[in-house]
């Protein structure tokens, strides 16, 4: 069974079970792409959804849509909000036409709904009319990036949570190794002893850090450009529309938005979702380090660091036995690259809008979404799969401060520089340790080194090992 539908182009049969209609068949058609269509982020139809039911609030506290037409929009909005009638948002989610064939294909899927809710049949747009009722007082190039905007709120405040969750991981990893001596390393040459508790604490502060970044980029996407309508003159829409429409949507997502000062400024850049993209970029930079750093701690067993143990979490090869390899870190590198990826992608799609509109939108939308959503399965993966289960060779660690060269940076202001000097030589041509060294020469007793050697000593500023320098 079959029903006609007309459009611009002529008419077309449109599958009488479904609830889109002649302008989201053609996308189909058009861009068959990716495969992968809008459904695929339900906080996009909720977006579409919310905006449409504002809309339709607004239109009729200014007496331009009459309240049994607001009243079915509403209510298909409420449905598509809850999760109904997901499977009928089916355009690709890169499409040419600046998000045309999404607006009209949650604009159908709304008014054949609204139109079952009254009574009528799917196609009976003579009783309420997807263009001209659900589309009332907007424009495709004001609903889509609003929509846009209330999805990203939505992922963002996931990722910062999945970070904050991450960040607790490692901050009870650092509070767990806080008297684990170890070599710090600079250029991966031994620098200066160091706790394991205070280099994972560092991977906590970092987390900390973007969480603040994303909740200011966050509050850039508060500003909406619902009432530009098609260039942002507001063009057919009623001069008090934006206000009402905006105040509307505010209470319905319970997201402080704001109008733009200037519409037509609004409707043409995408510094928001530049600015965004490049919070998730130092986010993905940072996540991927310490992925890096994870590795090489915890390389070996036998010939690389092995300064710390990951857990096992499959085995590794599939011609050496016994191999186990660091596989969440490296998912999560993964997900690093492909979100630096996608800044670039945003970038270039934002730089090639022209005049008064950007048409590379879901490229823009696609790349935010997928970078938001993958970073936040990587932080709660890393953290359940890897950081919970992390243990320290705590005896490994201790041994290689002992036989490092760097420990007489930490000796040098008891022994002298000089003196240290001429250790660090001796050390190194007879392959011997420092620590054996200092005994024998009879500069420093076991009992003063374990007390020079003890982390709350060695790892921060202490006025009494100052006080013992040969120079006082």
């Amino acid at each position: 069974m079959s029903r006609i539908e007309h459009d611009l182009l002529g008419e077309r049969e449109v599958p009488d079970d479904v609830y889109w209609g002649i302008h989201t068949l053609r996308a189909v058609e058009n861009f068959p792409i990716t495969g992968t269509p809008i459904s695929t982020y339900p906080e996009l139809l909720t977006a579409l959804a919310r905006v449409k039911q504002a809309a339709a609030r607004a239109n009729l506290s200014l007496g331009l849509l009459d309240r049994t037409r607001a009243e079915a929009i509403f209510a298909a909005g409420e449905e598509i909000a809850g999760g109904a009638l997901a499977g009928q948002f089916v355009v690709d989610v890169i499409q040419g036409g600046a998000g045309t064939s999404t607006n009209m294909n949650a604009n159908e899927v709304i008014a054949n709904r609204a139109l079952e809710l009254l009574g009528h049949h799917r196609g009976d747009y003579q009783f309420l009319h997807p263009n001209e009722h659900v589309n009332l007082s907007q424009s495709t190039n004001d609903v889509y990036p609003t929509a846009i905007k209330l999805a990203l709120h939505v992922l963002i405040d996931r990722l910062v949570g999945a970070m904050a969750e991450l960040r607790g991981a490692f901050e009870a990893k650092a509070k767990s190794f806080a008297h684990v001596l170890k070599m710090g390393r600079t250029q991966l040459q031994d620098a200066v002893p160091m706790t394991l508790g205070q280099e994972f604490s560092t991977y906590a502060v970092m987390l900390g850090e973007d969480e603040q970044r994303l909740r200011e980029s966050s509050s850039l996407i508060c500003e909406i450009n619902l009432g530009a309508t098609a260039i942002g003159t507001g063009i057919n829409a009623h001069p008090d529309y934006a206000a009402a429409v905006c105040a509307q949507l505010a209470a319905l997502t319970g997201i402080p938005l704001v109008t733009a000062g200037n519409l037509v400024e609004a409707t043409q850049d995408c510094g928001a979702f530049v600015q965004l993209s490049g919070v998730l970029k130092r986010v993905a930079v940072k996540l991927s380090k310490t992925c890096n750093d994870l590795r090489l701690l915890s390389s070996g067993p036998r010939a690389g660091l092995n300064e710390i143990n990951l857990p096992p979490r499959q085995a590794g090869s599939s011609i050496m036995p016994g191999k186990v390899n660091p596989v969440i870190p490296e998912v999560v590198n993964q997900v690093a690259f492909e979100v630096i990826g996608n800044d670039a992608t945003i970038a270039f799609a934002a730089e090639a809008g022209q005049l008064q509109l950007n048409a590379f939108e879901p490229i823009i939308a696609l790349s935010l979404f997928r970078s938001l959503t993958h970073l936040r399965t990587a932080c709660l993966t890393l953290k359940e799969r890897c950081i919970e289960g992390i243990t320290a060779n705590a005896d490994r660690l201790r041994q290689m401060v002992e036989n490092s060269i760097g420990l007489v940076t930490a000796l040098n202001p008891i022994i002298g520089y000089t003196q240290a000097t001429a250790l660090a030589g001796e050390a190194l041509k007879s392959g011997r340790s420092v620590y054996d060294l200092v005994q024998e020469k009879g500069l420093l007793t076991r009992e003063q080194l374990e007390v020079i050697l003890h982390p709350d000593n060695l790892t921060a500023p202490n006025r009494a090992l100052l006080g013992t320098h040969p120079g006082t």
